[in-house]
């Protein structure tokens, strides 16, 4: 294993390892511990003069940046985030201040280039205090695109970022990427509640009842995949077109909208009660579904994230306690 102050080459060209790898983390799977070594990387052969380009270890950041240096020689410094991508490090204040005064020093870069420039991405701006760490090391901070993916076109432009290039986009094609995660994320979860509400429709005035559990238990997991799927895939999915200004209040209108079609073709063929019931517990899931995407958003701001959790999660409440004590009367009466 390298020590700390190692300069480690890399190759930009993405293997099957690195493609395998960012489907999983795409996937929610192994994405706390998708992370690569903090120090100093060189992209071909650079020299004194290369640039340095400064990202976090979360290693699909990386990934993403060494595949668009491509062709280049550059030098890129990694920051120890914890694994945490830049945007939501510089949050946190991993991609800080200090984690980058910390790296100039130990890898004494100094020594290695010529110039006194590194740039750090756009989104990395919130933890960065730029004049401190060119009192602190003498370097100076230059800010690069939002995606990496504009790398090329900012150095040719002579290390100048467009309007477009500091944008920060959340188009359809960014929410489809990201709805993968959101679906795994919370997807054991969703398995126990379908195996409680299977086991749940044997129940009967009665006796308990085998024949119930195959017929209404799987038209009882249906119902609660397709809430799932409305508050992790087809609300993220059609967020800007949606009414309510709130997340939560848009799962409650696109499930509304899937429940009035199951019944409309029929596939939802159930008693007054079932039906005011899982109306209920189904607007709650995906309401409460929708409102956990405030997270992966650019829409909102911590206060409004807070406002939203304070009007809309005790009606959530409401709703699946409302519905899950007429679902339990309905196997009475």
């Amino acid at each position: 294993m390298k020590n700390k102050t190692s300069i480690i080459e890399i190759d930009p060209k993405w293997n099957f390892s690195d493609y395998f790898g960012s489907v999983k983390v795409r996937l929610s799977i192994g994405r706390n511990n998708y992370r690569i070594v903090p120090g100093l990387y060189k992209l071909g052969d650079p020299d004194k003069l290369s640039d340095i380009f400064v990202t976090a270890n979360y290693k699909l950041s990386f990934d993403l940046l060494r595949r668009n240096l491509e062709g280049r020689n550059a030098w890129i410094l990694v920051l120890n985030t914890r694994g945490i991508n830049v945007w939501c490090a510089a949050g946190k204040g991993t991609f800080g201040t200090r984690e980058l005064i910390k790296r100039i020093n130990l890898l004494r870069l100094s020594s290695i280039v010529s110039h006194r420039r590194l740039i750090l991405p756009q989104l990395g701006a919130p933890g960065v205090a730029s004049h401190i760490i060119r009192e602190e090391t003498g370097f100076n901070i230059k800010y690069g695109p939002v995606r990496a993916s504009d790398i090329g076109r900012y150095i040719e432009n002579g290390y100048k970022a467009t309007e477009i290039m500091r944008r920060v986009q959340f188009n359809f094609k960014d929410r489809i990427l990201i709805t993968p995660v959101e679906i795994m994320s919370s997807l054991w979860q969703i398995s126990l509640v379908i195996i409680v509400f299977i086991a749940l429709s044997g129940v009967s005035s009665s006796g308990y009842s085998l024949e119930s559990v195959m017929n209404k238990g799987l038209k009882n997991a249906f119902i609660i995949l397709i809430a799932y799927l409305s508050g992790t895939f087809l609300t993220p999915t059609l967020l800007p077109w949606l009414p309510s200004r709130y997340f939560a209040g848009k799962g409650i209108f696109i499930q509304t909208l899937v429940f009035l079609a199951l019944i409309i073709s029929g596939l939802m063929k159930l008693p007054y009660i079932d039906l005011i019931a899982w109306f209920l517990i189904s607007i709650a899931l995906t309401s409460f579904l929708a409102m956990n995407f405030t997270g992966a958003s650019t829409y909102t701001s911590l206060s409004g994230v807070k406002k939203e959790m304070r009007l809309f999660i005790p009606v959530q409440l409401t709703a699946v306690i409302t519905g899950f004590v007429l679902y339990v009367i309905s196997k009475f009466v």
